[in-house]
């Protein structure tokens, strides 16, 4: 079943919900073909990530995924998490601490739970800080957690 994305209805109902839970978004899998095409775009070819039988006798046992890549899909799974209405258009503005607590083997399913942890007025829109947790299905700790800043523009 997809996941529903919370409808926040403008930027001045956007403020009341800092400190809340914004949504959860859908589960993805992150397969080998896209932690291939990644590598290729992002020439970051190292084995971990590609070569599966020297990863298979790795730390991991598995290829895995780049941690970079994982922080790339927070903006499809934000998306997913919740709508902000009324508004023309987002651009992500930065990410403050971000962390790869646990890797992502090939294959395995990741989601996003998404808390709004502050607001900023400034012309023409406002900026918000996303506390982004992103978990492994079957896994007791999140591969990456990161505040990411969005400019919402109006």
């Amino acid at each position: 079943m997809a996941a529903t994305p919370t409808i926040v209805n403008g930027i001045d109902e956007l403020h009341g919900l800092v400190g809340q839970r914004l949504g959860r978004s859908d589960w993805l899998v992150v397969d080998q073909e896209l932690i291939d095409r990644f590598a290729v775009l992002t020439r970051d070819e190292q084995w971990i990530h590609l070569d599966r039988a020297r990863a298979a006798d790795g730390p991991f046992g598995t290829t895995i995924a780049h941690g970079y890549l994982t922080l790339s899909l927070c903006s499809h799974l934000v998306a997913q998490s919740f709508e902000l209405r009324g508004v023309g258009m987002a651009v992500n503005y930065g990410t403050d601490r971000v962390r790869f607590p646990s890797p992502v083997a090939a294959g395995s399913s990741i989601r996003a739970t998404v808390e709004l942890t502050s607001v900023q007025d400034f012309p023409g829109g406002v900026q918000v800080v996303l506390h982004t947790v992103v978990d492994v299905a079957n896994a007791t700790k999140p591969c990456c957690v990161a505040d990411i800043v969005v400019r919402y523009y109006i």
